[in-house]
């Protein structure tokens, strides 16, 4: 592995410079960024997938929902449509995405839709449904859109700053893209994490005094879930089923649950199931449970029996920084929505 990210590292170099000349374009006013004249927030990451960001989207609705009129704007990561879509009773994972369509199902309130052009979505959300927020999903290097409010996040254990830019390792763009957020969130951290060491996290971050740092940890639901009920996690840990997972690092998905019978399928991250995937997981299945993360529930439903196909939940939990997050997001929407 050292010896490919040498032989890839002159290339990094040049991707990298690539991306610093982007940026300082954007930031001296060369290349035109717009804004809006409303809370406009974007959640993103350094790296390349895997950081949690659809859990802390979730988060963010539940805070901002009862107050405001939210609406989401994803690019609609592999989705089978192009241009702007907006989320109705005909819409599915095929067209809007995995990640959207989970948003939908499980938030009616809210207005979802998606855009590989953030200037455009958000310029169709405005005439549509006039909307008093929009998170921008996955929209960290969008640099056509300056959002009001920038959420950068980072995986424990895969931090931005031990990592390289694309190829030699998975960041888009150079360290320094970090001063651009306001909040910085590690993801994925123990429940345990100490006092001592997210201080030690803090210090390697090098964290500007006007940022915040929060730590969080991904919390399994104790009940999996299909379109006809619910069994507690408790209840199926030890019986035999099918773990299956289409997502980045479903190491912790199946270390919940698997016991030493289970048939554990792995499949690429955004996997569109094919007629042979399915059939494949039928005869390996039989009259097992399935069960499965909720971004692939959402592309299998349908697809496999009712009463064998059940997802299991997840949410982001704050470890420490969690009032502060809610002040700080509170804050600025409070603010940007009373200047308008």
């Amino acid at each position: 592995m050292m010896l490919l990210r040498k032989i890839l590292l002159p290339f990094s170099v040049l991707y990298g410079l690539i991306t610093s000349i982007r940026n300082f374009l954007f930031d001296k006013g060369i290349l035109k960024s717009y804004s809006f004249d409303l809370p406009v927030i974007a959640v993103g990451n350094l790296s390349v997938g895997g950081t949690g960001k659809t859990p802390l989207i979730e988060y963010l609705i539940r805070l901002l929902s009862p107050e405001y009129q939210v609406a989401t704007l994803s690019r609609g990561y592999k989705r089978k449509s192009e241009g702007f879509v907006l989320a109705d009773e005909n819409s599915d994972a095929a067209l809007l995405g995995d990640e959207p369509f989970q948003f939908y199902k499980k938030f009616p309130n809210i207005n979802v839709a998606v855009d590989a052009d953030r200037k455009n979505g958000i310029e169709r959300l405005l005439e549509i449904t006039r909307p008093e927020i929009i998170l921008l999903d996955d929209a960290y290097q969008h640099r056509k859109v300056r959002a009001g409010f920038y959420i950068l996040l980072t995986a424990y254990g895969d931090l931005y700053v031990d990592d390289f830019i694309l190829p030699a390792g998975n960041l888009r763009e150079g360290r320094s893209g970090a001063e651009r957020a306001g909040i910085i969130v590690v993801t994925k951290c123990p429940s345990n994490l100490s006092a001592k060491e997210q201080y030690d996290i803090k210090r390697k971050l090098k964290i500007d005094l006007d940022q915040k740092l929060c730590f969080t940890t991904i919390a399994y639901d104790t009940f999996v879930f299909s379109e006809e009920s619910q069994l507690a996690v408790s209840e199926i840990k030890d019986v035999d089923k099918l773990l299956l997972a289409g997502i980045a690092k479903p190491e912790p998905f199946f270390a919940y649950l698997q016991s030493d019978n289970d048939v554990v399928m792995t499949f690429p991250d955004h996997h569109h199931f094919t007629e042979k995937d399915i059939a494949e997981i039928k005869i390996k299945a039989q009259d097992k449970k399935i069960i499965t993360t909720e971004k692939d529930f959402v592309r299998l439903k349908g697809k496999l029996p009712d009463s064998q196909l059940f997802y299991l939940p997840i949410k982001s939990d704050f470890i420490s920084g969690g009032d502060d997050f809610d002040k700080t997001i509170l804050n600025y929407v409070g603010k940007s929505s009373r200047n308008r």
